[in-house]
Formats: structure tokens, sequence, C-alpha cells
């Protein structure tokens, strides 16, 4: 990366690579038209802050190469200083899924010693960073009443548990109206029960049901449904609304007592597990917060814990980058499965993964998904892919690992808990609210900005990156450190404080009847 010289009264544009033929515009509000860029063009027209412009003569036809790669190529003649955008360029075709380089860059990271946290631990051997209450449902028609019990369980019970941080309902869209018996209805049945298993649950998570739904308890906890408690709204006993909700309350009553039990320990890195994600993406993605996460995730990896990146259509055109970092070939394999999946799954919708960007990723000067991508992988760091996570699965393994989500920021948030995670990272340029009641998220914005405008929203500032005021090393370094006092409850991220909390979003590619 190779930026202008950071100067307030200076032009400032940042260009990847050397090969590199354009460069985006880092000011603030962008750069207007006569501007002469440090050691380049006099821009022909007004850029954008985040916005690409050509640093050499491009004829039409010509590829533009961002990242050192062809992310495009011109729809017309572009003179040195144009203003590059989506208008201006054709996106590439889809690499292909076979030939690709298999496990060749794949050195495992040195180990790192002397990390830890404070978490609660499992019988089944995870560690939570938290210590709540989940309430499952089996169907949405039991929401309403989850939702007036939750209130109830916080304001007159969670006083009386001091141990415990908090209830949660997991409610969704799914459980009933829907083509249960399909094949692909194993994906949201599956990321439920699994969610329900999160480590920051305890153990301890209820289940609420209606009676009569597709999705019976015995269904979503196959023999284990009487290890949860089970609460039935048509059972008999159930007069009225208020007795509904009794049983609810009693129920949980039992359980917080035992969460509240519950205490902090020592716990090694090497129990970190943390799902890494963007949203609201901008060009600076790639430049500041992306790659900040990357370092901070092949710190996690190197102190022995787990990392998940996911997000198909955002690492897509990436592929051959991701299968020559794979462990083995059987990972790689599993790579190109779950990419091939989605390519014939987008095809059903007539679509593919051009569909991916937004009017804001645009506006941020992102102009297609290639480029995007290119961004987005960087989360993933530099440690070798040892395991890929399908749909809904619950991770098996440790160290870097490839779940295999939607780039929907709220399905992927779903699908990262159904894996495992109990800390989870989130960077956008944009900016957005998002948060989840079941794990802390951090965070973390790409432009300086956005960190001062949504200076009670965003965690962490990656934009001095973009402006020389710290390296990419030291913000990645702020961020591990950053997970380790969120994990411990020393620090609590400003979507806790908020309680800021996005719902539960499955991810259900089968029909609905």
């Amino acid at each position: 990366m190779t930026p202008s010289p950071a100067s307030p009264t200076r032009p400032l544009v940042i260009r990847m690579h050397d090969r590199d033929n354009v460069a985006i515009v880092a000011n603030d509000g962008g750069l207007p038209a006569g501007t002469a860029i440090p050691d380049g063009p006099v821009l022909r027209e007004a850029v954008p802050q985040g916005h690409k412009v050509a640093l050499a003569d491009l004829a039409a036809g010509d590829a533009v190469r961002r990242y050192d790669v062809t992310i495009g190529t011109a729809l017309e003649p572009l003179p040195a200083g144009s203003w590059v955008n989506e208008r201006r360029l054709a996106m590439p075709a889809a690499p292909e899924l076979s030939n690709l380089p298999v496990a060749t860059r794949n050195a495992p990271l040195p180990p790192l010693d002397g990390h830890g946290f404070e978490g609660y631990r499992n019988a089944d051997g995870s560690v939570g960073s938290r210590n709540l209450l989940a309430i499952t449902t089996t169907v949405q028609c039991v929401s309403g009443v989850v939702e007036h019990a939750v209130e109830r369980i916080r304001r007159e019970l969670l006083p009386r548990f001091p141990n415990v941080d908090g209830v949660v309902g997991l409610e969704h869209t799914y459980g009933c109206g829907v083509a249960i018996d399909a094949r692909d209805a194993a994906i949201p049945i599956r990321t439920l029960r699994n969610i329900s298993r999160n480590p920051n649950f305890g153990g301890t998570a209820m289940v609420v049901s209606l009676g009569c739904e597709k999705l019976q308890p015995e269904r979503l906890f196959p023999g284990k449904e009487t290890e949860f408690g089970l609460v039935t709204l048509q059972d008999d006993r159930h007069v009225g609304f208020e007795s509904m909700v009794r049983s609810i309350m009693d129920m949980a009553e039992g359980h917080l007592e035992k969460l509240d039990r519950r205490r902090r320990e020592p716990c090694p890195a090497s129990d970190l597990v943390v799902g890494v994600q963007c949203g609201g993406s901008d060009a600076f993605s790639g430049v500041t917060a992306n790659p900040a996460v990357g370092v901070a995730t092949d710190l996690v990896v190197r102190a022995g814990g787990t990392v998940m990146f996911s997000e198909v259509t955002e690492v897509r055109d990436g592929i051959d980058q991701l299968t020559s970092r794979a462990a083995t070939p059987e990972v790689a394999a599993a790579m190109i499965r779950e990419m091939r999946w989605y390519d014939e799954y987008l095809a059903r919708g007539d679509v593919d993964r051009s569909a991916n960007t937004t009017p804001g990723n645009k506006q941020g000067g992102l102009s297609n998904i290639v480029e995007k991508a290119m961004g987005s992988i960087v989360k993933s760091g530099s440690a070798p892919i040892s395991g890929v996570v399908a749909p809904g699965e619950r991770a098996a393994g440790r160290g870097l690992l490839y779940a295999a989500t939607p780039a929907s920021d709220f399905i992927c948030g779903t699908l990262q808990l159904a894996a495992g995670m109990n800390l989870h990272v989130f960077t956008t340029g944009r900016g957005t609210p998002y948060g989840l009641a079941e794990v802390p998220v951090i965070k973390v914005a790409t432009r300086s900005d956005l960190a001062r405008r949504w200076h009670d929203l965003m965690d962490l500032d990656a934009g001095r990156i973009a402006t020389g005021e710290a390296t990419i090393e030291e913000v990645g370094a702020e961020l591990f450190q950053m997970l380790l006092d969120v994990a411990s409850g020393r620090r609590r991220t400003w979507a806790e404080r908020w309680r800021l909390h996005n719902a539960l979003a499955l991810f259900n590619p089968a029909p609905v009847t």
C-alpha cells in the first residue's frame, strides 16, 4: 500500500500495489477537478472520497488493476486523472472452480504464547465470553409471548442473579409453513439447534414450543429435547396468557440459579472463537479495517484460537488465494464445493455474484464485487485455512476456518453464532449500528470521519491507517488486545451498552409452503 504524503493541506491518495493503475482518494470530502496528485496526474474531474482515479491513460478495453488484480476493463477511454467508477467498468467473469492452486502457500505461523482472558468454562469444553440465559423458540408463532416473558424476566428475576449477564430470546421466522422435509431444510434446523448450543449460553438454553408446528422439539433436538427444558404453550395446563408467561418464568428461574453459580476463570487465548465480517463496506475496507482485522486474525490463530471468515460472494473472486492457503487438499476441495453450491443457488434465482454490491458500496467507491472481494478476503490474514464449516454446522476444529455463509450481515452473523463464535468483529465504512444479543460485537470503522461522527457506536478507528497516524500492525495489535478485554468482560462494546441487537435471520434455501 502506497499512500501519498499525509498532510492535511495536500491531496492524499492510496495505491495498493506498484502494478495498480488506479488509486483511491483518501481526503475527507474528496478532491476537486484540477487537483495535482503528488507524483501523479492532475484530476480531470472531481473525485469523491474513496473513489478511484486513473494514474495512467487507459484505452477502452484496458484492464483496470487494484490490489494487483484486474477488477474490470474500461468501457471508454479514461485519460490519466479520470474518475474511475462502476459506470465506466465492465466486470470480469467469475474465475473457474477448476485447475486452482491447492495447498501451495500454507506454511504455519509461529506460535504466540502468554495471552489469555477470563471466560466461562462449559461442560463441552467450549468457553463463553458472556453468561446468558437463552430461550430458544421452535416457531415464530410463540415470539410475542417469549418477547413479553423475556422483558418480565429482565425486570423481575435478573436483579436477583447478579452473575448472569442477560437473557435473550432466540426468535426467528422459521418452524412452520415450510417444506420441512426438503433437502435444504436441514440448514435452518441445524442452525437453530447449534445456536442454542452457543458457548455464551452455558448449556442451559430453554425451549418454548407452540405444540402444533412442523419443527417439533424432538426434531430440533433429537433425543435431547428434555435436556434444555421445554414449555409448550398449547398444553392444557395453560389457561390464559399469564399462565403461559408464568410457566416460562418459572423454568427460567431454575436456569438462572444454575447460571448465577458460574464464575469467570483464566482461559488461554486458544479458547477464543472469533467471527469476522464486514458490512456497509467502502473502498477503505480493504485498506484499513480489514487488513487490521487480518493482523488480529493471525495473532488469534498463532495463540491457538479460532477465527472464522465467511461471505461466499465476497470471497468467490479470490478462490485461488483461498485454495492455495488450504492446509490440505481436502480443505481446498471443501471450499470449492461450497462455492459451487452457492453459484448454483444464485443461478436458481437468475442472478450471480454481481447482485452482492449495494448502492452504499458504490457510493463508498467500490465499483463491483471483484473489488469488494479483494478487500474482504484480507480479514482472513495469512494463516493456513485449516477447515470449512458448512452453513448451520458447528465448527469442529481450531485455527483459521472458512464458514460458508451468504454475505447478508444478519444471516452471516446468525450462521457464525451457530458455528460457535463467542466474539464478533464487524468492520464498516458506510456505517451500521449492527449488533447481536448473543455475543459482543466489536465494530471497526474504516474511516476516521465515521469514527468521529459515530463516536458512540464504533469501538475502534482504523481510519488512522489511511492518514499515516498508525500502521496496520499497530491497529491489528490494538484489536487483538480489545478482543481479550471484551472477552473478559473488562470492556463492553458500544452495541452492548446501547443494547443494539439485530434479529436472527435463519438461512432457508428450501421451499416455503
